[in-house]
């Protein structure tokens, strides 16, 4: 950087990682790179997958803008059609070090000799900052002064969380790299360019470091232009946080330098303070509390520490015309909050690190990042809304009539707003431990739960729960029958092969035989057919239906994050339901309990996959949450172990798996199986749902449901299905063989998703693999039509996107002839792309809006 205009004129130094656009992963190409650009705007550094810019002088924070822009666009566009992509962050999470090389030149190959794993591992990318200072005493009295401001702009510049696959748990996991080496950091006390030169001899003469190039204070005189260098920063995927971390800077030596020359002495600090100041905004950026020096030695949240700084640099910033730029980018920046806030979301709705690559490349890319400063075309002061045919919220004419109040919220709130939303989400979810385990993963991740609410109409909501209590109630009848005396195969309505073949069939079931209820839980799948507008029931859930306790902390979620969205009139209160699924239980219990049954849920423990649900109900309901382990037998009665003594069981709330149930050991370290099952044969405890009902999860037995409410009820469904074809009969084996690109194929044992194929978004390999498997097996597979699901909006980097979704809905059967519908209904949501909607396949949810 060269030209005049002391303490006005800057330019940035901006530092990129090289990534391969098909694996995402670092790669050593950046030499590839630079043999298409200009030297003296860009150059090599130490590691070969990163390759710097530099902008010319620059007087106005617009000009530098736009050389940033000049910059990165020029590099985008060598890159690309390279298959090469370049990312502006501390860190990229994709990283193969063994395929990675340090810049063949003597001074880079010399600090590899030296310093070993510090230079391996120096596959980080930061933003430097210069400011003319010409006069090098001065220069050196500012960076001791502006020290203690410091950690405001790294804070602002954190995108660095994650380090070789890894969560480093840090904002800025680059700076803590960056600390280790010896000459980085703070300078210590410096009067004047004399003594920062015969310190940098010392290191020098030390053997510690080879030249001056080698002086990585946090701010220092440059050691080849005549400015004043802040070597702090990440590097940054939004350009906007380089402006207005530029733009503070500027501010900051404006601000010192006049304090010098007006005579007012510095105040000390004590180095310890600095380094903890800065570790506080390196561990949580935005998102946490930094230490506001110079005004306190106390924590305060990040956005307080910022609008101070504005404030104390508003003079300067007005007198360099930047005061509205700067202040509105600061407030922008903590409405989107950091990038690395941003990183960890993106990461956490699929788990897939190239999900953050892509978006770190999108933001980077000025073509396809949103220009952001305030006033330019395209910045996003709203919510664009899409439009598209089957989508409940936003068909082709714009907002249908339930969600238009909504959108007029969303639109205000703009992407910026519901970044600041998702932000708020993400804290409730933590502090409440909302999680699900998902298979393949060693820990749960947060429930995820998309910010805008389904609407489901009184008229619709009143229809399907008259069809939801009717197929409840038959289903029930159903598995009493089963384990009984097949009256229904007897008579033809069902073949006897379709049960004698079901996974779920259990010879357990038929020891449960003096409940008069089997199902006392049921989660049935309901989607709503694009075309038609028409609700189908797609599957029954009769074992360990999960669900009812996530829908109603979606609610209260809602409300904490989103309560300025209009409520409309008459909406179901999911508060009751920890009440009414009490009352389900208790009447569950047998004649032998006493008048107050004592219910234990039954959870699989904190490694299960729902494990914040069962904790939820159990505690909400006031009951004991406990394992297997827990359990003793003795003289057909049930016990729970605790550390204050046993207490009698009446009532199993069973959320574990059946072969878990039987097969684990007690708390006398025996199998719990026989002597459990034994106390149900003796009427001594009841089990809710009971062994065996996996029968009714049967998806081939789910073709007979509307026979069976004829049978059992004689009634006509209520709810329809979907069309549903047995592979086990061969005619229709052969039917769905010829459709098979047209049909969704399911084992009959299938769940969670699992094993399914969806003929018309699968290719022609995995075709052709399902062919093979039904061919073999074709007993074990059924069909159905596919039906086009819905769509919902859910808000998707920084703009809304259609995903499917269905609908969980609950029914409680207590006994009576009036079954419950559960005043609440879980939304699961697909991932992008996806009409898999399971969590355990990485599908969200919504809260649901019921009304009566």
């Amino acid at each position: 950087m060269s030209g005049s205009g002391e303490l006005t004129s800057l330019g940035v130094e901006e530092e990129f990682h090289v990534v391969d656009l098909l694996s995402r992963e670092l790669v050593a190409q950046a030499p590839k790179l630079l043999e298409h650009l200009p030297t003296d705007t860009y150059s090599d550094e130490l590691q070969r997958s990163v390759v710097e810019s530099n902008t010319p002088v620059c007087g106005t924070l617009a000009d530098l803008r736009q050389a940033l822009v000049d910059t990165r666009r020029a590099l985008v566009e060598v890159a690309t059609p390279m298959g090469l992509g370049v990312v502006a962050a501390g860190t990229v999470p994709l990283v193969d070090p063994l395929q990675l090389s340090v810049t063949s030149n003597q001074r880079y190959q010399h600090m590899l000799d030296e310093y070993q794993s510090l230079v391996r591992e120096q596959l980080i990318c930061g933003a430097q900052v210069h400011v003319q200072v010409s006069d090098r005493d001065l220069a050196v009295q500012i960076a001791q002064r502006v020290t203690p401001r410091l950690p405001v702009l790294l804070a602002l510049s954190t995108s660095s969380p994650f380090w070789m696959g890894e969560d480093s748990g840090y904002a800025s996991n680059r700076s803590l790299l960056w600390s280790r080496w010896p000459t980085a950091g703070l300078s210590g006390e410096l009067g004047s360019a004399a003594e920062h030169d015969q310190l940098i001899a010392d290191l020098v003469a030390s053997g510690t470091i080879s030249d001056s190039g080698m002086i990585y204070f946090d701010v220092r005189p440059s050691s080849h232009l005549p400015t004043l260098e802040l070597r702090l920063t990440d590097a940054c995927p939004d350009l906007d946080t380089v402006v207005l971390v530029a733009g503070l800077f500027r501010a900051m030596v404006r601000q010192e330098a006049a304090a010098i020359g007006a005579g007012e002495p510095a105040r000390r600090w004590p180095s310890p303070l600095l380094r903890a100041a800065l570790w506080r905004a390196a561990r949580s950026g935005l998102e946490g509390d930094l230490l506001d020096l110079p005004h306190s030695t106390l924590p305060v949240p990040a956005a307080d520490a910022v609008h101070h700084l504005l404030q104390d640099l508003r003079p300067q910033l007005e007198e360099t015309g930047d005061w509205t730029t700067v202040g509105e980018l600061a407030e922008r920046a903590l409405v989107r909050g950091s990038s690395a806030a941003e990183q960890r979301a993106v990461y956490e709705r699929r788990e897939r690190f190239a999900d953050v690559v892509d978006m770190l490349l999108s933001r980077t890319d000025p073509d396809r990042s949103t220009p952001a400063v305030p006033g330019e075309p395209g910045h996003p002061v709203s919510l664009p809304l899409y439009r598209q045919s089957g989508d409940e919220a936003l068909d082709t004419t714009g907002p249908t009539k339930s969600y238009v109040e909504m959108f007029r919220v969303l639109e205000d709130l703009g992407p910026g707003g519901m970044r600041l939303r998702e932000r708020r989400r993400d804290e409730e979810q933590r502090s409440n431990s909302v999680t699900f385990g998902v298979p393949g993963r060693a820990s749960a991740r947060l429930f995820p739960v998309d910010l805008l609410p389904r609407v489901v109409q009184a008229d619709e909501w009143a229809q399907l729960s008259l069809g939801l209590r009717q197929r409840a109630a038959a289903l029930d009848a159903f598995l009493h029958d089963v384990y009984g005396e097949r009256q229904i195969v007897k008579d033809g309505v069902v073949p006897a092969w379709v049960l004698d073949s079901a996974p779920g069939l259990r010879g357990t079931g038929a020891l449960v035989h003096r409940q008069k209820v089997r199902a006392h839980i049921s989660g049935m799948d309901l989607v709503k057919d694009a075309t038609s507008g028409q609700w189908l029931l797609l599957e029954d859930n009769l074992r360990v239906p999960s669900g009812l306790g996530y829908s109603v902390q979606n609610r209260r979620l809602s409300d904490a994050v989103m309560g300025d969205l209009p409520r409309p009139d008459g909406m179901l209160d999911p508060n009751e339901v920890p009440a009414l699924l009490l009352q389900t239980l208790q009447s569950a219990a047998l004649p032998s309990a006493p008048d107050e049954p004592q219910v234990v849920l039954l959870s699989e423990g904190p490694e299960g996959s729902a494990w914040f649900e069962h904790r939820m109900l159990a505690n909400e309901m006031g009951v004991p949450v406990a394992q297997i382990g827990d359990l003793l037998v003795e003289s057909d009665t049930v016990y729970l172990l605790r550390e204050g003594g046993r207490t009698r069981v009446d009532v199993l709330y069973l959320r574990v798996d059946e072969e878990d149930l039987l097969h684990g050991a007690g708390a006398d370290g025996r199998p719990l199986g026989p002597s459990l099952l034994s106390a149900v044969g003796a009427a001594r405890v009841a089990l809710c749902n009971t062994p065996g009902n996996g029968v009714g999860d049967d998806k081939a037995v789910y073709a007979f449901v509307p026979q069976m409410v004829e049978f059992y009820l004689g009634e006509k469904a209520l709810l329809k299905s979907v069309p549903t074809y047995l592979c086990g009969l061969p005619e229709q084996a052969e039917h769905v063989l010829g459709r098979l690109e047209e049909l969704v194929l399911k084992p009959v044992d299938g769940y969670g998703g699992e094993g399914v194929l969806i003929g018309p978004l699968a290719s022609e390999q995995e075709i052709a693999a399902h062919r093979k498997q039904l061919i073999a097996t074709p007993h074990r597979w059924i069909a159905q039509d596919m039906v086009p699901l819905s769509t919902m909006p859910c808000f998707t980097d920084d703009r809304l996107t259609a995903h499917h979704v269905d609908l969980r809905a609950f029914v409680l059967n207590p006994g009576t002839p009036e079954l419950l519908v559960a005043p609440t209904a879980l939304t699961r949501v697909a991932p992008t792309g996806s009409m898999v909607v399971n969590s355990s396949r990485g599908g969200g949810s919504k809260d649901t809006w019921l009304l009566k």
